[in-house]
């Protein structure tokens, strides 16, 4: 008989790196089943053009790797945590190579590239798309797994805990999700003796976002309301360069381009300062500074002349080189008619990557009994303040396995779910007023851009929170009273994500890392880490 993906071994939420991993490691002895959002290509993994980093060349240590890391989390990451990451790292791509990841080669072995923030070349990578590569690998070994359902098109709404036993209790165990499926519009329960949040990122937050339309945050907003801690959602990192384009909303312009030789210039719009080189004059190492410092330094040109974007020029190259290392990249943009190997980028700072997350362990636990995370959901103490490239792939595949392996090795303390309530919809209606969402949507995307964005203060912080509050009223009574829809459980988790974000923030009284604030410029002697508790 097929399996019954509604009452599995293990549940992951999830289809990307960590989620696949996960499952993959865990199916050599279990039933697993994995909840795709929509389709199973649509999380960030696939976006993912740098790479994964490790230690790999001939003279880079496993030291080295560990400080760069370090340097750029501004001493906020668990130094445990990034040794293990990054003494797991080279098996890791190993195994990837095993699975099929056709990773770049130079004369027999691995071709590295190098990113801003790495002392040495160590990013392999399958041209400028790896996290396809890797995306369509992992889905394949894991459709031709038995132990492995794949369902999609699934929405997860909340975690099933003890409080939706059918004899209440107050445990905190998580049994499985409430999900609703698109393509019947009903809500299923699914349970599982343990179950995986790798959900990715809150990126969808802001107006402006190289995250892919599904990150609106939902496994950190959800394991926050079953009672978990977050920790760090201050830290949200921005890309320097993403394509600016009113059509093409996040279409990112990988860091390599700036590692191969790329110069941020000042465009015509700037008048007598254009075509001005404006890196080297704020650090010394000019266009492969850390991320941060980048994208301050781009926010900073733009309002102070007023511009839409900023050029990334990399022609001076020639075609050859620069059709050679961005074949993908090249081609997308000559179908917007940028020829890059003869004129510049234009480009805009865009969120990027959710550093902060569901507080876990070195194992993946998070506060509540039988619920593990992995990859950009968590804050496992990898990243600290800001990360490293090329270090998220990397994490998804750590903790992938780490969770894999503690479920393993505690198989026989995980109980088997008691009876769980169906989902109630006897008191809700169908909603008549989609306006209401969208708007509210666009709402707090816009006012995370312009107060919670690159560069922060007090008063912007406090008027981004006032917002919140008056919406929280408006669409807690919406959800109270209309069935739910994908849209409505997107802005639930949307907002409740942007009050993590905001309420950490405003309780770090220092810049540091990621977290800029013209009101406390300073950076304090101790980093210490923000975790809200519910």
């Amino acid at each position: 008989m097929a399996n019954d993906p509604h009452s599995s071994d293990i549940l992951v939420i999830g289809s990307g790196a960590a989620g696949l991993t996960a499952a993959l490691n865990l199916a050599q002895r279990f039933k697993v089943t994995v909840l795709a959002k929509g389709g199973f290509a649509e999380g960030s993994t696939a976006w993912a053009q740098g790479g994964i980093a490790a230690v790999l060349e001939p003279g880079d240590t496993f030291e080295s790797h560990i400080e760069d890391t370090m340097i750029a989390g501004a001493g906020l990451n668990d130094r445990a945590t990034v040794e293990m990451v990054v003494e797991n790292a080279p098996a890791a791509i190993a195994r990837l190579a095993e699975i099929g990841v056709p990773f770049n080669t130079e004369g027999g072995t691995l071709h590295l590239t190098r990113e801003g923030g790495h002392s040495h070349r160590r990013i392999v990578h399958v041209d400028d798309a790896t996290g396809l590569a890797v995306q369509t690998a992992l889905l394949k070994a894991a459709q031709a797994n038995p132990n492995i359902t794949l369902v999609p098109d699934m929405v997860v709404i909340d975690l099933a805990t003890s409080r939706h036993e059918e004899r209440y209790s107050g445990a905190g165990n998580v049994w499985g999700v409430y999900a609703f499926n698109r393509r019947t519009n009903r809500v299923e329960l699914f349970t599982a003796r343990a179950t995986v949040l790798a959900t990715g990122g809150a990126g969808r937050t802001y107006l402006f976002s190289t995250a892919p339309r599904g990150a609106t945050g939902d496994g950190i907003a959800m394991a926050w309301r079953a009672g978990c801690r977050i920790s760090n959602m201050e830290m949200m990192q921005f890309h320097p360069t993403c394509l600016y384009n009113l059509e093409v909303k996040n279409f990112l312009i990988t860091e390599a381009v700036r590692g191969e030789g790329g110069r941020l210039l000042l465009p015509p719009d700037a008048g007598e300062e254009a075509g001005r080189r404006f890196m080297p004059d704020l650090d010394p190492r000019a266009e492969l500074a850390p991320r941060d410092i980048v994208a301050r330094a781009i926010d900073h040109e733009i309002k102070r002349l007023g511009l839409d974007y900023v050029h990334l020029d990399i022609s001076h190259m020639g075609p050859e080189f620069v059709k050679h290392h961005f074949p993908t990249i090249h081609a997308r943009l000559l179908d917007l008619d940028i020829d890059m190997t003869r004129e510049p980028i234009p480009v805009v700072p865009a969120q990027h990557y959710t550093c902060g997350g569901v507080v876990i362990d070195r194992d993946g636990r998070t506060d509540l009994p039988n619920l593990y995370a992995a990859g950009e959901v968590s804050q496992s103490g990898l990243h600290g303040a800001n990360r490293l490239a090329s270090n998220s792939l990397l994490e998804c595949f750590v903790f992938g396995e780490a969770v894999a392996s503690h479920i393993t090795a505690h198989w026989g303390a995980l109980a088997p779910p008691p009876a769980i309530r169906p989902w109630d919809e006897s008191r809700v209606t169908d909603s008549d007023e989609e306006v209401v969402i969208k708007q509210n949507w666009t709402e707090i995307r816009r006012f995370m851009w312009n107060y919670v964005g690159i560069v922060r203060t007090t008063k912007r912080l406090e008027r981004a929170a006032h917002r919140i509050k008056m919406l929280r009223e408006e669409v807690a009574d919406y959800y109270g009273h209309f069935r739910v829809t994908p849209d409505l459980i997107e802005l639930r988790n949307l907002l409740e994500s942007a009050d993590l974000i905001v309420r950490s923030a405003l309780h770090r009284k220092e810049s540091r890392g990621l977290h800029y604030t013209l009101d406390y410029p300073e950076t304090l002697p101790v980093a210490v880490d923000t975790v809200l508790v519910p």
